[in-house]
């Protein structure tokens, strides 16, 4: 511990060093593999993000740092299989950002500094980025444009992220309009399909037009991973407030018939809005 009272990374790399001990160590942390904390790291990217979409500051320290643990927890397993230690992992990251950033490091130093009066352009700096990393992929090995794309992203990030990069590469809808006419003949085709009995052909028609639904979030200029978290939310708030009219009337929910839970639907739209 610091002298002001603070624990400080060390710390918490001292700590997982005694959690991964095989002689006095927690049998559970010292168990535990790449893969199997897999599922514990997603779950702690998703609180970040639901203690950020909240706008529930006050505890976003303590996610970040349970999203933090899991890097320490990666870097300690690695260290013991003799691969790399969390200094290697932080060495790699600033080196990475010093190259992707020549913008602000200009001698790829951490003590480098753009010229005074020279300004770096945002659209300029997309440019450079976008073409720093290509190398970084060639240099990697990955013989095509989306290679890179881990296939394990989210359907609804990774299909924007695909279509970003095809779009940096030239092949993208001109303009908004052009998305809607496309997503007009999707729906068109999903029509078509379900009116014959070839499941395959529906699904994949389905899928189109949910591709296309994020082609118009990312030329809307919004994260198409966003919107469909909101709209569920926005979905959840409303049938609470359903399910709270029909308890406040003396009756469940499930027990009332279609048109008198639309009903409930509008009513719980309109409190929305006063």
């Amino acid at each position: 511990m610091s002298n002001s009272g603070t624990y400080s990374i060390d710390d918490l790399l001292y700590l997982m060093s005694r959690l991964r001990d095989p002689l006095d160590g927690c049998p559970w942390d010292w168990n535990q593999d790449y893969r199997s904390l897999v599922p514990y790291t997603i779950e702690e990217v998703y609180e970040v993000v639901d203690t950020i979409e909240r706008s529930d500051f006050i505890h976003l320290s303590e996610e970040l740092g349970d999203l933090l643990f899991q890097v320490v927890f990666y870097a300690r397993i690695a260290e013991q299989d003799g691969l790399f230690d969390f200094s290697t992992v932080v060495d790699g990251i600033v080196r990475k950002l010093l190259a992707r950033h020549p913008h602000v490091f200009p001698d790829g130093t951490l003590e480098s500094r753009r010229r005074e009066g020279e300004p770096a352009h945002e659209s300029q700096v997309m440019t450079q980025w976008e073409s720093i990393k290509q190398g970084e992929r060639r240099s990697k090995g990955y013989n095509h444009l989306l290679a890179d794309i881990p296939a394990a992203l989210p359907a609804l990030v990774r299909a924007q992220k695909v279509q970003k990069r095809a779009a940096k590469a030239g092949f993208d809808w001109a303009d908004m309009s052009a998305v809607f006419a496309k997503t007009r003949e999707e729906i068109q085709e999903l029509e078509e399909a379900l009116a014959g009995a070839d499941e395959d052909r529906v699904a994949d028609e389905m899928g189109d037009l949910l591709f296309c639904c994020v082609n118009l979030a990312r030329h809307g200029g919004f994260d198409a991973e966003t919107l469909l978290r909101r709209a569920t939310l926005k979905f959840e708030t409303r049938f609470s407030t359903m399910e709270k009219i029909a308890r406040e009337a003396g009756k469940s929910f499930d027990s009332l018939d279609s048109t008198t839970q639309n009903d409930l639907w509008l009513k719980a739209k309109s409190r929305e809005r006063d």
